[in-house]
């Protein structure tokens, strides 16, 4: 049985050091409960008392030897793999990299971030409001009751009778008003809805920022004032405004706001038609309606609100004639800005 045992021993030893040898099989075929050493030990009982403590311990030095034989192999075999995985999947750091494309700033976004950034230079404050609006914050709140006539030019997306799709910023003017005391001083920037076909100078969806300042004296004269230093640090010191008398429900008096136009500089061109204006938005002094609406004493207060919006100053700044193409996602379209 001893030689038995050194048989096996030394069989094991020569499986396990040949190459690409399968090592489990090696063990079970060696170790496990059907193996070769386990049957050699089953033959125990035939051996004499003095016997069995000798061939026991020679089975379990064999069974040591299989065991650590195996267990070196293993890591030898995993330090293989992992070296010849290091050499496949290695890199190259001085190799130039892949160039990644970078994009940038769709141009609506870049417009809307400059128009914020000017009136942030002049101490308004950014405040943002529910694209789904109530119908009260959209119009009734806004001198605009039900059944006007001026609903009808901004006529919207109903979800309800009395929720929709909000067809201009103002609802977030009313909204400030409610939940703050003047001074007031805001831009309220964001997407809008009406229900426009669509053609080359109307979307179904648009965006406006719009302003309001509240406050005790405040007068035409601020609203021009700052409008024409809005309009000198958007299109330069040449710029110059004309105010025409307009009607608003929401504000009293009224005016459509001109700038004379940035690429003739007044002379009349293709862009501003021959007449040397562009119209770019709609202000006036706050109806003392909308302000007690708001709980805020008209007699005390004053302030001024104006609206303007980003498509019309993106197509006019960038000479576009078709608004569709700000919406189209055309790279080759984009790629310009």
């Amino acid at each position: 049985m001893k030689e038995k045992l050194q048989k096996i021993r030394e069989e094991a030893l020569l499986a396990i050091a040949t190459e690409g040898a399968d090592l489990e099989q090696i063990r079970i075929h060696y170790l496990g409960k059907k193996g070769e050493l386990t049957a050699v030990l089953r033959g125990m009982g035939a051996l004499t008392a003095e016997e069995r403590p000798v061939v026991g311990q020679i089975a379990n030095e064999v069974r040591a030897d299989i065991e650590k034989a195996l267990g070196e192999k293993v890591k030898e075999e995993k330090e293989k793999l992992l070296q010849k995985k290091l050499e496949e999947e290695k890199i190259d750091v001085t190799f130039p990299a892949k160039a990644s494309r970078m994009g940038h700033l769709h141009p609506l976004t870049q417009i809307q971030r400059n128009i914020e950034d000017i009136f942030i230079g002049m101490g308004f404050s950014i405040v943002e409001g529910p694209e789904v609006e109530y119908d009260y914050y959209n119009f009734q709140a806004l001198n605009i009751p039900e059944n006007h006539p001026a609903r009808d030019t901004q006529d919207t997306f109903y979800i309800t009778d009395n929720i929709l799709l909000r067809s201009q910023t103002s609802p977030v003017q009313v909204r400030t008003m409610e939940k703050q005391k003047p001074p007031i001083r805001i831009i309220s920037p964001g997407r809008v809805y009406r229900s426009d076909a669509v053609d080359s100078t109307h979307s179904p969806l648009f965006h406006q920022i719009e302003g309001l300042v509240v406050d005790k004296g405040i007068t035409m004269g601020d609203l021009k004032g700052m409008l024409e230093t809005f309009a000198k640090t958007l299109f330069g010191e040449d710029a110059r405004l004309r105010f025409r008398p307009h009607h608003f429900p929401f504000t009293e008096p009224s005016a459509e706001v001109d700038v004379s136009c940035f690429v003739c500089g007044g002379k009349g061109c293709r862009v501003c038609k021959n007449e040397g204006w562009i119209e770019i938005l709609g202000a006036g002094m706050v109806h003392p309606f909308v302000l007690e609406n708001c709980g805020i004493d008209p007699n005390v207060y004053s302030g001024f609100a104006f609206g303007l919006g980003v498509e019309r100053i993106a197509m006019k700044q960038y000479g576009i004639d078709d608004m569709r193409l700000l919406y189209e996602n055309d790279v080759r379209f984009l790629d310009q800005f």
